[in-house]
């Protein structure tokens, strides 16, 4: 006789969701804010100037992607069913953008070359011997990591805790009688709380 296999306990995997999204956002942030191209620029007379470009100067779209998966995260605890499905997969999307981002600025040189433009005070200025670092590598292992995240929580995402009801909006309970000043004022008499 099989045994039927356990269902994954609902804490773990909350947990680890939270963790990859935490883990995943720390990587492409960081990430974002460190050196991806380095090269040199030639000035007037020869000179040559070093330039480099952080990712976020190559690309906005990790930074504003493990932004969304962080909301998205805290936003599991404030809805239920459906909508953590949508709310998983919505971090999965977030994840592949990190991921389209991080290999969008490894490739970019129109950055680089701004950079080099302004350094230089010319608007014809270029970086040359353009050298990649691994950190744009940093920030789509950070974009994975996220859309594991989203992964988690389309899967198992039903059955996590949620909020209790008392952070539910409150309802006023209708006063017997009808609803209007006289009648708040008769329930007030009566001992009632007309406001619920």
């Amino acid at each position: 006789m099989s045994e039927t296999p356990a269902v994954p306990n609902s804490r773990r995997t909350l947990g680890m969701m939270l963790l990859l999204t935490a883990l995943g956002a720390v990587l492409v942030l960081t990430a974002v804010g460190r050196t991806w191209a380095e090269g040199v620029a030639t000035g007037m007379g020869g000179s040559r100037v070093p330039v480099s470009a952080s990712g976020s100067r190559l690309t906005a779209l990790p930074t504003g992607m493990a932004l969304v998966a962080m909301a998205a995260a805290v936003a599991v605890f404030a809805v239920r069913g459906r909508a953590r499905v949508l709310v998983g997969a919505l971090t999965v999307l977030a994840g592949a953008g990190v991921i389209a981002g991080a290999l969008i600025g490894n490739a970019d040189t129109a950055g680089l070359h701004a950079v080099a433009a302004g350094q230089l005070a010319l608007s014809s200025g270029r970086a040359e011997e353009i050298t990649r670092t691994a950190w744009p590598w940093v920030a789509l292992l950070g974009g994975v990591l996220l859309a594991a995240a989203g992964a988690l929580t389309v899967r198992f995402g039903r059955g996590w805790p949620a909020m209790g009801s008392r952070y539910d909006a409150p309802t006023r309970k209708p006063v017997s009688g009808g609803d209007g000043p006289a009648d708040l004022w008769k329930a007030l008499d009566r001992g009632e709380d007309p406001t619920g």
